[in-house]
């Protein structure tokens, strides 16, 4: 069984660093000299008493941490998360349901991107940082947070680490995992206060330029504005957001690996190639069509090509202009980026571009063997091999994500919306892109019924870790005595 104690003092060791980003949402409501200053204090103060009494339930837990203890700390971390995160909403009067706060939370801690939320630009500083905030923290994962210290608490983040990392791969930086996550950490935190300071040198108000940074690096894509970015009409503004974007997709162990000159041998660039070849290529064929069908010219076309490329292929979810007025062609390619998804490691979603090269090198071994029956082909990735039970495991992964949105589609549809909304919009639920078209194409999906905020919200969890984290719970064999 579960080690129920020790799960509890982890759990409650998160609700009190959750209690300490209310804080600071706090001290920004009260510079602001804003009204939700109690809101926060009271949710803050109710967070930190909740895993005050957890963490004293399990303080004379037994030191053993088994990797089903892992897999259930992850996934109830996420549903704490979004529990804690509805506090201020809840209390700050802003006249949402449990349901309608509950799906905002999880939407930013999954780093989704879809809202709930009407008139953004009306909301007080102290509420939109906390947006912004929750999407920066559930990015990369608080989990990665407790894999840094839960050595001091005399346990060990192997098993978490292993439940948390997107990808079929868990690169590695350093044998001691808590290592790993410090130094990923330092680097998330270094990339957003870069990307702050020059959005603030172009001129977008340091408030926007931080909320901004925080959702870019997170690829989350929660705007401080209704219209998103496009109320910064801006060329710098939006060529620093694509950069960013971009960098934010590529995986984090391979990104500090680039930037250490000791260990730059150990890039596996197959990834970062498809990844980078399918974001040029996409750019230029989509900054064609704009010039030849809508007689744009080269430079305004390249940028809002690249805007949006970068944005859906990492699942940020930042609009520039209205994509519906684009030509009919450049949506298909729109609509595989949001499938693909960018790097494992990353903070983005969709499928990943490792599994789609796995897919790719599998199937096209499968022709070879046919044609040569007795030839040798393994399949590698870089210089790493890739077993049969990793290959088999992405073409379950990749069965699932399309399996899953199928089956919500087809009970998104029975409930009345349209099939392209219904398909687009499950899709990136489960695939954390945060982009749809038809009625769920606009900037709030407010209109959707309690029952569909609840189950949007389970395919956001479902989908930020991967399927089987998550549905592992639901498997008698998790919960058998062993």
């Amino acid at each position: 069984m579960i080690n129920g104690r020790f799960i509890s003092r982890i759990l409650g060791l998160l609700l009190q660093v959750i209690a300490i980003f209310l804080l600071i949402c706090a001290a920004v409501a009260w510079g602001y000299g804003e009204e939700d200053l109690e809101a926060f204090l009271l949710s803050a103060l109710i967070t930190m008493a909740s895993g005050g009494i957890m963490m004293l339930f399990g303080r004379k837990a037994p030191q053993k941490f088994s990797i089903r203890d892992g897999y259930f700390i992850v996934s109830a971390t996420w549903v704490l998360w979004s529990l804690a995160g509805t506090l201020p909403f809840l209390l700050g009067g802003y006249q949402m349901s449990f349901s309608a706060a509950y799906y905002e939370c999880m939407s930013a801690f999954t780093s989704t991107g879809f809202t709930a939320m009407d008139n953004i630009d009306s909301l007080p500083h102290g509420i939109l940082f906390w947006r912004s905030l929750m999407q920066w923290i559930g990015g990369l994962g608080i989990v990665f947070f407790t894999i840094a210290i839960l050595p001091y608490f005399g346990g060990t983040g192997v098993h978490l680490f292993a439940a948390e990392m997107t990808g079929p791969t868990k690169d590695k930086l350093h044998p001691r995992v808590a290592i790993t996550s410090r130094r990923i950490w330092a680097m998330y935190i270094a990339i957003t206060l870069l990307e702050a300071a020059l959005l603030s040198l172009g001129g977008m108000p340091l408030f926007d330029s931080f909320c901004h940074s925080l959702c870019t690096t997170a690829t989350g894509g929660f705007s401080t504005q209704q219209a998103g970015m496009s109320v910064y009409d801006s060329a710098y503004i939006q060529y620093v957001v694509s950069i960013f974007m971009f960098v934010s997709g590529i995986n984090f162990v391979t990104l500090y690996s680039l930037f250490s000159s000791r260990r730059r041998k150990r890039i596996q660039g197959d990834e970062v190639k498809w990844y980078t070849g399918s974001t040029l290529l996409c750019t230029l064929f989509i900054a064609c069509a704009l010039v030849y069908f809508s007689g744009r010219d080269w430079e305004p076309a390249f940028r809002a090509a690249l805007f949006q490329v970068t944005s859906i292929h990492t699942s940020t979810g930042f609009t520039s202009e209205d994509l519906t007025v684009w030509p009919s062609c450049t949506w298909f390619p729109l609509v595989l980026l949001m499938i693909s998804g960018a790097s494992s490691g990353s903070t983005t979603g969709g499928a990943k571009c490792i599994r789609l090269l796995i897919l790719y090198r599998a199937v096209r071994n499968e022709f070879r063997r046919i044609v040569h029956p007795n030839a040798v082909l393994p399949l590698r990735i870089g210089k790493q091999p890739i077993g049969t039970q990793t290959v088999l495991t992405v073409f379950i992964c990749i069965f699932l994500y399309v399996g899953f949105s199928l089956f919500f589609a087809f009970l998104c549809m029975e409930s009345g919306y349209s099939f392209v909304g219904s398909i687009s919009y499950c899709a990136g639920c489960i695939g954390n892109t945060g982009a749809a078209f038809g009625e769920f194409g606009g900037s709030s999906c407010s209109f959707l019924s309690p029952a569909w905020k609840w189950a949007s919200s389970f395919m956001m969890l479902v989908g930020r870790l991967e399927f089987f984290t998550i549905l592992l719970l639901f498997t008698p064999q998790f919960w058998k005595h062993q």
